[in-house]
């Protein structure tokens, strides 16, 4: 996948003009891009497009429009944009009462190194994660992180040409796996080359 450009991105004028409808095609684009791994746990993963539309928000909220700023937005974003041989995700423990999750977080660290992506026929794949900072601490873990799957070109080959692919968690607190089908296979095989 390319990373973004200036040449990418709308100025804030045309941004506001055509937001309502990107945000419609952004909305639509993400359902194909959630990996739900038991109750509490989700992987949202990353592309071009989603990467767009998280720069563009943040350039609309901060009023940025000097070329230096806006580089700066697409230095935070592009490295979350998949090259072709990895899949890259924020990964969130959701939990709708905030005293469950406090208590959940406490007894979940160490989960996103607990979490796998598996292409049938070959090992699991567990993710880099936080390459950006440190997201726990000795008391518990963040409810997002942010991981990347690098993939051998074997796998890459095999989930191509059909292979299953499975998601899971194998924490002593949170033991989870879900096939990924589907549209939302399509979509990440995509970002596949």
């Amino acid at each position: 996948m390319s990373k973004l450009t200036h040449d990418d991105l709308y100025s804030l004028e045309e941004y506001s003009r055509i937001r309502p409808e990107f945000r419609t095609k952004i909305i639509a684009h993400k359902k194909n891009r959630r990996v739900d791994i038991g109750e509490h746990a989700s992987l949202y993963f990353e592309d071009t497009l989603t990467m767009q539309y998280q720069v563009q928000e943040m350039l609309r909220i901060e009023r940025i429009f000097e070329q230096e700023g806006i580089q700066e937005e697409l230095d935070v974003y592009n490295p979350l944009i998949p090259d072709g041989m990895n899949w890259k995700a924020t990964f969130m423990l959701e939990y709708g009462d905030e005293q469950e999750r406090k208590k959940a977080l406490a007894k979940l660290i160490g989960v996103e190194k607990a979490l796998w992506i598996q292409v049938d026929g070959f090992e699991k794949v567990t993710p880099i994660a936080n390459e950006d900072l440190e997201r726990e601490t000795e008391e518990k873990t963040s409810a997002v992180h942010f991981v990347r799957f690098e993939l051998s070109a074997d796998m890459v080959s095999a989930a191509k040409q059909g292979a299953q692919i499975k998601a899971g968690i194998n924490h002593p607190v949170y033991n989870e796996e879900t096939v990924i089908s589907g549209a939302v296979r399509e979509s990440l095989v995509g970002d596949l080359h």
